[in-house]
């Protein structure tokens, strides 16, 4: 059994994983309890086969907006004619916390990559190992490196990974780049990589190139706020997230698969790829779990046709919605 004094001086996701621990529950006895599930959690991570085979990276045929699966909440992006990272991790193991589903993609098969955007600094998000590879592997194959776009606060953990620049966002600002708008949105969860540092920014982000559009949460509860994205800007594409909700006082940070379908919902977008599922055990919710409930409560919904459930690796395009977007900006204006 893992003692609390040596939880409190292990470095990173362990802290992570504490600090939501103890702010989940109100008193010690219940709060021991999760931590000794934690500990089993740690333990099934530790001794178990990672599956599955990257896939070979597909350019989107022009005009269309292509969409890859990494795995977890990663995936790459090619939208107006450039390619975009999210949340991009591909190490095996997060300090104590290893995979159970290979990454979609191979880092050294990256194509050229313009940006990549960050959504909060917790390690299953920001691996500051996965990053500093991604640059390395630009340097040495198409002789540049992208740029990073990240929340308030947050620079100082990747402005020494050989980035083109950083950017900072605030929620609501806008920044252009390479022909490709991107807001941050709001979210309801918190942005702390240690003890002493909550103050940093956390959020979400809208793409948007010519007639696309897309939404990728981070890490987010239901919240309100999901309506005010829908009517702000309309995304088309939703990218939101399905795990992690169990036992249910984690649903103060995460969706379940039918809080995100909520989600999708007030929203008002055209298609929902769920994410955050499958990749790494972050809570007690059998791993097989949010796909199934993901798809019963859209079939029960009568929106099964507009979930797309992908696979490690997966790649899935998407035509303009033109159409779409001018009837929503009329009925939001």
């Amino acid at each position: 059994m893992i003692r609390l004094p040596r939880l409190r001086n292990s470095p990173g996701l362990f802290r992570i994983y504490y600090l939501a621990v103890m702010n989940l529950s109100p008193r010690n006895a219940a709060k021991f309890h999760k931590l000794r599930q934690f500990s089993r959690l740690i333990r099934e991570s530790a001794f178990h086969s990672i599956t599955g085979e990257p896939q070979h990276y597909v350019p989107a045929p022009s005009g269309e907006l292509g969409v890859t699966f990494i795995g977890h909440s990663s995936f790459l992006i090619q939208i107006g004619g450039r390619n975009v990272l999210i949340d991009p991790v591909f190490s095996n193991r997060l300090v104590l916390l290893r995979r159970f589903r290979h990454p979609g993609l191979r880092l050294a098969d990256l194509p050229p990559i313009d940006l990549v955007l960050l959504t909060h600094a917790h390690m299953d998000h920001l691996d500051r190992t996965s990053l500093r590879k991604i640059v390395r592997q630009q340097q040495r194959m198409y002789q540049r490196s992208p740029v990073a776009v990240v929340p308030v606060r947050v620079d100082d953990l990747v402005n020494d990974l050989g980035f083109r620049s950083v950017e900072t966002t605030e929620i609501w600002h806008t920044l252009r780049h390479s022909g490709i708008e991107i807001t941050r949105t709001p979210s309801r969860h918190w942005g702390a990589r240690m003890f002493n540092d909550t103050d940093r920014g956390f959020g979400g982000y809208v793409l948007r190139a010519g007639a696309h559009s897309l939404y990728h949460s981070g890490d987010t509860a239901y919240f309100s706020g999901f309506r005010e994205i829908g009517l702000r800007l309309s995304p088309d594409i939703a990218l939101l997230p399905i795990g992690a909700y169990h036992p249910d006082s984690f649903r103060t940070v995460h969706t379940s698969p039918e809080d995100a379908l909520r989600a999708f919902q007030d929203l008002g977008s055209r298609t929902m790829i769920p994410m955050h599922f499958g990749t790494f055990r972050l809570s007690y919710e059998p791993m097989h779990e949010p796909e199934q409930r993901l798809r019963e409560a859209a079939a029960r919904a009568g929106l099964a046709a507009r979930v797309r459930v992908l696979s490690e690796g997966e790649t899935t395009f998407f035509q303009p919605a033109v159409k779409r977007r001018a009837s929503l900006q009329v009925h939001a204006g």
